[in-house]
């Protein structure tokens, strides 16, 4: 009989030996699965890491730099009584008596013509405003006025218009423009200052208008 016991003793000790051992397979099953589901989400999370927006412009599209550079333009040829600064780096061009600063989706244009007389509101709106409403594409709004500058009192003809199309892309964009006309003893010089309408270059015009000086 106690032979029988101890038999009886051995064989429930295995058992629960056995039990406890799957208790535990099982707990580690379990602790297995939160182990799983971290894995399946960093496989989600590195899916997605495309998805992440692209890091934004520091400056939108035709704004000009608040570290831009300017740098004093002086006519070597026709009329050369008059500065002007101009942003340093851009791109130059000339053809007569004007001259083209361009970048990118900005311009700055100079002309010089002589004249009879100072320029008024009135007679830029009649006598300049249907050449350019001739000359720029879907041209718009031309308002005129008398403003101050640093050289004195000016007209100041603003408008908008579409710009040439792109060569490369063919995208055109709608341009703001700010036109100076300064006069001295017969001689005027057309500052024309352009960008895109939606772009803050109210600075960096200002700039360049005001360093405008004669002679």
């Amino acid at each position: 009989m106690a032979l029988v016991r101890t038999s009886a003793a051995v064989g429930l000790a295995l058992a629960a030996a056995v039990t406890a051992g799957c208790s535990g397979s099982g707990s580690h099953s379990g602790s297995g699965s939160p182990s799983g589901s971290a894995t399946s989400a960093a496989s989600v999370g590195a899916g997605n890491a495309g998805a992440t927006p692209a890091p934004t412009e520091s400056n939108p599209p035709g704004d000009i730099p608040d570290n831009q550079v300017y740098v004093a333009y002086r006519p070597a040829g026709g009329f050369t009584g008059f500065t002007v600064k101009v942003p340093e780096g851009w791109a130059r061009t000339g053809q007569g008596a004007t001259t083209v600063f361009t970048d990118k989706l900005n311009t700055v244009r100079v002309t010089t013509a002589t004249a009879s007389a100072a320029p008024t509101a009135s007679s830029v709106t009649n006598t300049v405003v249907p050449q350019l409403k001739a000359q720029v594409p879907k041209f718009a709004g031309p308002k005129a006025t008398e403003v101050t500058r640093h050289a004195g009192r000016v007209v100041r003809l603003t408008y908008q218009g579409d710009s040439a199309k792109d060569p490369v892309t063919g995208k055109v964009v709608r341009d703001a423009f700010e036109r100076y006309a300064f006069y001295r003893q017969g001689h005027e010089v057309d500052l024309t200052l352009s960008g895109p309408v939606n772009a803050d270059n109210v600075d960096p015009w200002r700039i360049v208008s005001d360093s405008f000086a004669w002679r």
